[in-house]
């Protein structure tokens, strides 16, 4: 019997091998994205000089803020509802999209590679347009209001939510289907049994997530047109109300943080209970038996009344009731949606061919700007949020209060929208990029110190607990064994941010943050849609770019 050998050095420890040729490409790709934003950080003109000279600004802008003015009690129940449903009825229609579309896109429930590869294309599209464009084009086609708003968010969501779905569908246990393929049911009869159940959990926590994402965006869709509080914020903050306008962000503030932590406990119920049904261990194992060769289409699979299926028509039935809500308190109209899809030709067509009416060397300079404030604010956000995301991890922690105040910390600043951000620092140190970067800065220490965090904690204990026991310190433990583990992890993560940060600069140029927003708002306003179409396509093409080397990186280091 042949045994590996196992090179060592002069004191017996095993060598490293050599780092392979992707690898080495895959560091200096990220020494120049590192690089990339230090010089976006210089070409912006940030610096303390820039940030302490805002303070007598900031000072100001305090001044001019408070006493805040809150609507009435009654104004105030009516924009909470209203921005509420709008948020729950685009959440819906983006799970009703996604389900097919995940179907089509994962490999258990689709045989055919050609609609797999289109799937996973409308996937990748949805999630590259911008929301913020498609709420202009929905504006056109179906005016001012909670629908174009609504189709907005729910279409773009389907870009993270029918992915999420397609890549949860994949890691399941094919067992069930396998066993009732042999027992003689058809593709719709197994996806049927085998799917719902074990997805559901998935199929909610994952709504749930994209609907305390939704909450924010419709705030930035305020500004062009759609309902609710962003709308009332958007009026106010127009006038120059900082005190009506402020005290509106507070309340959207606390809405975001009461809705993050009761769709976080709620995703964490669901995640928990789904552990055994994932496996394969659904009600559908018990036809399995009673299957005969001769079953086919005739079989009626219809699961038992267990304790789980109540619960599950008891949760259809709250859906059904939110769904019916959220459509009569947003007057949603029939009327409005059919005459809106029969204009869609006549309105396409107005965004066709795209044009750059002459102003392309401005485009791409606005373009550039946009990058730069997305590499500046995703350098700057990481350097404040790995720290604050190992404070709050509480396998590095030991002390609670410490790592349960920083999570606090982390809550907070997760539920203040970037456009708020953007407004507050467009006040305080003027248009431009400036402002930008540095509400995206804030945002991504939201973001990016919750992911350091919770990927601290998913590192594998046991290997952190044998290096304890031969006597290595608590620096050594985190150095040599939790960040060993989790680099690959914060890696996918900053690229992750990046990516969004190129979209959300995007977004933000529409108050004035810098960057090619503002001239995608301006062709918008002056109706020049092919200008539209001409910068979405810029932004697409940079998006998939950023896309494509993120998913090489996690290849990579993984």
């Amino acid at each position: 019997m042949s045994h590996t050998v196992i090179p060592r050095d002069a004191t017996g420890l095993p060598v490293r091998p050599a780092p392979s040729r992707q690898n080495v490409i895959a560091g200096l790709v990220l020494a120049l994205l590192a690089a990339a934003g230090v010089w976006s950080v210089g070409a912006l003109g940030i610096d303390l000089t820039t940030v302490f000279s805002s303070l007598d600004n900031a000072v100001t802008f305090g001044r001019r803020m408070f006493p805040l003015d809150f609507p009435s009690p009654s104004e105030t129940l009516g924009l909470v509802l209203e921005t509420l449903a709008i948020v729950f009825l685009a959440t819906f229609l983006s799970v009703v999209l996604s389900i097919p579309l995940s179907l089509a896109a994962a490999h258990p429930t689709t045989r055919g590679r050609f609609s797999r590869g289109g799937a996973r294309t409308l996937i990748v599209l949805a999630r590259a347009v911008p929301d913020l464009v498609l709420a202009i084009v929905f504006l056109r086609i179906f005016g001012l209001g909670a629908t174009a708003g609504i189709i907005a968010m729910g279409v773009h969501s389907v870009g993270m939510v029918a992915k999420l779905y397609a890549d949860a569908i994949e890691e399941l246990d094919r067992g069930p289907m396998e066993s009732m393929e042999s027992a003689g049911a058809d593709r719709r009869q197994q996806i049927m049994a085998a799917i719902p159940q074990a997805l559901l959990p998935q199929i909610l926590a994952t709504a749930l997530h994209r609907f305390d994402i939704n909450l924010r965006t419709s705030v930035l869709l305020g500004y062009v047109g759609v309902g609710g509080i962003g709308l009332a914020i958007a009026d106010a903050l127009r006038t120059l109300n900082y005190q009506r306008g402020m005290a509106l962000a507070l309340i959207v503030l606390l809405l975001c943080i009461a809705i993050e932590l009761l769709s976080g406990a709620i995703r964490a119920v669901l995640l928990r209970r789904s552990g055994s049904v994932a496996t394969g261990g659904t009600w559908a194992d018990g036809l399995f038996s009673k299957l005969g060769p001769a079953s086919g289409r005739g079989v009626r699979l219809t699961p038992p009344w267990t304790l789980g299926r109540a619960q599950r028509l008891v949760a259809a039935v709250v859906v059904l009731a939110l769904l019916i809500g959220s459509v009569f308190q947003v007057e949603l109209s029939l009327g409005t949606l059919w005459n809106g899809f029969l204009a869609l030709p006549q309105t396409l067509a107005l965004f066709l061919p795209p044009s750059t009416e002459g102003s392309l060397g401005a485009l791409l300079e606005a373009l550039l700007v946009t990058i730069q404030i997305a590499l500046a604010a995703t350098l700057i956000g990481a350097v404040i949020a790995v720290p604050i995301g190992v404070l709050a991890a509480s396998n590095v922690v030991a002390n609670r209060a410490v790592h349960t105040l920083f999570r606090g910390i982390i809550v907070v600043v997760r539920g203040i929208p970037e456009l708020i951000l953007a407004v507050i620092f467009v006040v305080i140190s003027g248009l431009g990029a400036v402002a930008g970067t540095l509400a995206l800065a804030v945002g991504a220490v939201g973001l990016l110190s919750k992911l350091v965090a919770d990927s601290l904690e998913e590192t594998d204990r046991e290997v952190q607990d044998a290096m304890r026991t031969a006597g290595a310190s608590e620096v050594q433990v985190f150095f040599s064994a939790t960040v060993r583990q989790a680099a690959p992890a914060f890696i996918a993560h900053t690229m992750y941010l990046l990516d969004t940060n190129i979209r959300s600069a995007t977004l933000l140029g529409v108050v004035g943050a810098g960057g090619v927003g503002f001239l995608l708002l301006n062709a918008s306003r002056v109706n020049q849609f092919e200008v539209v179409t001409a910068i979405l396509i810029l932004m697409v093409v940079v998006v998939l770019l950023v896309e494509a080397l993120s998913m090489w990186l996690r290849k990579v280091v993984r």
